[in-house]
């Protein structure tokens, strides 16, 4: 009888960790996903895709356009949070989801011309927050994350 119930039990949780696997990751507030601390595109990719409704094409957009104009940008996940960097200089922007925006941060965003319109209570850092009907200019922000991945990075 113990080899019956050891199978059995090993059934169920193989069954439980493929549902943990295939589940959404679940949401913050604001519908921030949680997502597991990471580098790399998969984990960024997988923030991207469990942003809920229109913030998904948002974030979709942002990060072509940061990986069209940043050649070699390095990726990863922190504070359930995309950040994209280069290697060896820090981070320089990273977005989040809000209930009704989502915030761009530009971590040296004081230095970048024109300064984005997001004041921070931390020094260097501006923000853009991006509303669903919002008209994306992506030729300024292109200008702004060029610039911003040239200037060194933020290293926490």
């Amino acid at each position: 009888m113990a080899g019956k119930s050891s199978k059995k039990s090993a059934k169920v949780a193989k069954k439980a960790a493929s549902e943990r696997v295939a589940a959404k990751p679940a949401l913050l507030s604001g519908g921030n996903p949680q997502i597991a601390k990471a580098d790399g595109d998969a984990p960024v990719q997988a923030y991207l895709a469990a942003m809920p409704g229109w913030k998904s094409a948002v974030g979709r957009r942002l990060d072509a356009l940061i990986v069209r104009n940043v050649p070699n940008v390095r990726k990863a996940v922190k504070w359930n949070s995309p950040f994209y960097g280069i290697e060896g200089q820090g981070w320089f922007l990273n977005f989040h989801c809000f209930t009704k925006y989502v915030k761009v941060a530009f971590f040296r965003g004081t230095a970048l011309r024109p300064v984005p319109p997001g004041e921070s209570k931390h020094q260097e850092v501006r923000y853009l927050d991006i509303h669903e009907d919002d008209q994306l200019d992506e030729a300024l922000l292109a200008t702004w994350i060029r610039q911003a991945a040239a200037l060194p990075g933020w290293v926490p």
